[in-house]
Formats: structure tokens, C-alpha cells, sequence
């Protein structure tokens, strides 16, 4: 009997440690409230002699999950004040989130929608889907629509091509865009049955979210390979991780090695305010020191925007640019309203107004933000 792809028990990680691990040592039994989750074609890639091993830390649970600090949110991006119906959400006016499933390849512990992930509640009943269709098709605004979840490359090729053939049949809807863990943590399930499913969905663009350069694997270069070679766009995403990727010489060999893989670094996401994630976090203020040097010393084509998506819901915006203010607590946000933003996101904003300038001070936990502000 072959052993399960993924790991999900502490017995079945404590059989997998068994010639691995040198001390036996078992890593926290407890789940805090995200259960145990990781392929082992990504555990294969774990340094297990290393206790801080950024992949390790990346997957496996801590007991630093237990400590939920008052400005931790269950929701930490607003997805429930923008969601119309169930699997929606509309935060832009031009493009609109869709979340067919639940389920993830593999359970990150700094995930963001961690209350979500994993829970069967949390999947789309044929009749949610239907309402999630009609909505999209009675909003001709909605340009793109982006398939996250959960992480629709864990569905199946026909599952997939199921939703892709029903939102190509919307008309107003031109762009769809897949965000996936997938390639960096089980890259076996991009197949070439589900290549094909998303090469004729085109024009679509794929999003993989990769973080630490041993990240990009043979085994990773083949999957995407398999998306490029046949014309598929391919962009990352990262997340900058206290403790796993927050150093310049990291940041650099990912970026590059991305770029060697015909992957184009699109996104660099300041950690989210998620319930237990307060040691990956990291200051603003260091945050932006890391890009400025980064930038120093890499092409520009492997450089990626630094953004931080704002708690309620009012949507990313550079981190790096004038409008955010790191503080001695968290930072400020100086934002202008403009006509391409929701009105359901002007309104959570104060009032609804097409312009003039807002500031939100945002309380930070984690790392002590530097007294410099510069």
C-alpha cells in the first residue's frame, strides 16, 4: 500500500520523520485551528536537520499559533463585507474574486484565510454556483474574475474545466486570472489534462505563490514549463515571511531564479493581520528597507510591486509608495478615492465619496516597527 500524497495526521508525519528527522523531534501535535496539511513532494524539500528551516516553518504547525493578539482578525482582508453571495467577492469594480472550493494543496501556516481553508462548509453546492454565475453575468462590469479559494488546480481537470467553460460563456467577463499554490508545493497536479483546460480558457493568466527560492524545484520548472510552453502567461506571488524570506540575498536568488523559469515576479505581500500569524510578521518600516535594497541590485524585470492588502477590505495598495506611513505602532495609509474603486469599497472607507484623501492607522503586531520612518 502506497503511502497517502499528503500528509494530514500526526501519525502519518511521525511515519514520515521516522529516517528523517536525526532527534525524532515531532513538530507541535496541536493544529490551532488549522488542521495539518502538507504533500510530501514538499516535505521532500524540508531540511529536517534545521530547526528554523524556512519550509519548515512555512507548513508546520507552532505553538506560537496560540497567541491571538487583539488587532487579529478572522477575516483579515474584508472578503465577508464584499461577498454578494456565497463564493463572491466583489471588492473592484471591474473584477470580481471567485472561490469554487475550500480546499487548498497544502495548509500554509501564515495563511490569510485560515478560518476558511480546509473546512467542507467552505465548497460551493451546485446551486451556490449557479448563484455565483448569475451574479457575474448580471454585473457587465466585471471584466476579470480571479479563481482562488482554496486552489482550483486541487479540483481535476474536468471539475476545472467545468467552471472556466461556464465563465467563458459570460461575455463581459474577457480576463480570468488562477492564483495557485500548487506548482511550488505538489507540482505533480499540473498535468497536461489540466494545461490544456486552462490554454482554452484563454486569454487567462496564472498566479503561483512561491516564497523561498528552494521553492523552485525541477519538479516546479517542469509544471509551469508545461503552462508557458503553451502560451498560458505565468506571474508570482510572495509573501514577505519573518524568518523565511525576510533578507535581501533570499528575495534576490528567488526573484532570479523565477525569471530563469520564464515566471515573471508580479507581487511581494506584506504579512496579513491573521488570527495567530504574529510571528511571521515584520514591520513596514523593514519591510520597505528590504525592497529599496533589493531593488539596488536587481534587473527590473525580477522585481515585484511590495503591496499590503488593508484589513475590512479596502484593497492592496504599494507599501512602498508615499501614501503608506510606517509608525511607531503599525503604519498610516493616505489613500485617494478614485472611480475605479467598488462603491461598496468607498462606502467601508467612510461615506462613499468619489474623491479627496482618507487616512486609516493600522495597528501592526508582530515585529517592533523601527523609530526611523524613511
Amino acid at each position: 500500500m502506497s503511502a497517502p500524497r499528503i500528509v494530514r495526521t500526526r501519525a502519518a508525519l511521525a511515519r514520515y520523520l521516522r529516517d528523517r528527522a536525526p532527534d525524532g523531534t515531532i513538530p507541535d501535535s496541536r493544529d490551532h485551528g488549522l488542521a495539518l496539511a502538507v504533500p510530501r513532494a514538499y516535505l521532500d524539500l524540508i531540511d529536517w536537520a534545521d530547526p528554523n528551516d524556512p519550509l519548515w516553518r512555512q507548513v508546520m504547525p507552532d505553538h506560537r499559533e496560540g497567541t491571538i493578539l487583539p488587532e487579529e482578525l478572522v477575516d483579515p482582508i474584508g472578503d465577508g463585507t464584499h461577498s454578494p453571495v456565497r463564493g463572491i467577492v466583489h471588492r473592484y469594480r471591474d473584477r470580481a474574486l471567485m472561490l469554487p472550493t475550500a480546499t487548498c494543496a497544502v495548509h500554509c501556516r501564515f495563511c490569510f484565510r485560515r478560518e476558511f481553508v480546509g473546512r467542507p462548509e467552505g465548497n460551493l453546492r451546485p446551486d451556490d454556483l449557479d448563484a455565483a454565475f448569475a451574479y457575474l453575468a448580471a454585473h457587465p462590469e466585471i471584466w476579470e474574475v480571479i479563481l482562488s479559494g482554496g486552489d482550483v488546480l486541487v479540483l481535476g481537470a474536468a471539475r476545472l474545466g467545468e467552471i472556466l467553460t461556464r465563465l467563458r460563456a459570460i461575455s463581459s467577463v474577457r480576463v480570468i486570472r488562477v492564483h495557485s499554490r500548487v506548482p511550488a508545493v505538489d507540482p505533480c497536479l499540473v498535468t497536461e489534462a489540466i494545461a490544456a483546460r486552462l490554454r482554452a480558457a484563454a486569454p487567462l493568466v496564472v498566479v503561483v505563490h512561491v516564497n523561498h527560492p528552494r521553492e523552485v524545484s525541477a519538479e516546479f520548472t517542469g509544471a509551469v514549463s508545461r503552462l508557458i510552453d503553451r502560451g498560458i502567461p505565468v506571474l508570482s506571488q510572495t509573501v514577505l515571511l519573518r524568518g523565511v524570506n525576510d533578507d535581501v540575498t533570499v528575495l534576490d536568488a528567488l526573484c532570479r531564479r523565477l525569471v530563469e523559469t520564464r515566471v515573471i515576479p508580479y507581487q511581494l505581500h506584506h504579512p496579513d493581520l491573521a488570527r495567530g500569524t504574529s510571528h511571521f510578521r515584520l514591520s513596514i518600516a523593514r519591510g520597505r528597507r528590504i525592497v529599496r535594497e533589493l531593488r539596488r541590485g536587481l534587473s527590473g524585470i525580477a522585481n515585484p510591486t511590495y503591496v499590503v492588502d488593508l484589513p475590512g477590505g479596502s484593497g492592496k495598495v504599494p507599501a512602498d509608495g508615499s501614501h503608506v506611513l510606517p509608525t511607531g505602532s503599525g503604519y498610516a495609509v493616505v489613500r485617494e478615492y478614485t472611480r475605479g474603486r467598488s462603491a461598496r469599497s468607498r462606502a467601508s472607507e467612510g461615506g462613499g465619496r468619489r474623491s479627496g484623501a482618507h487616512r486609516t492607522d493600522i495597528k501592526l503586531s508582530g515585529e517592533p516597527a523601527s523609530p526611523t520612518l524613511t
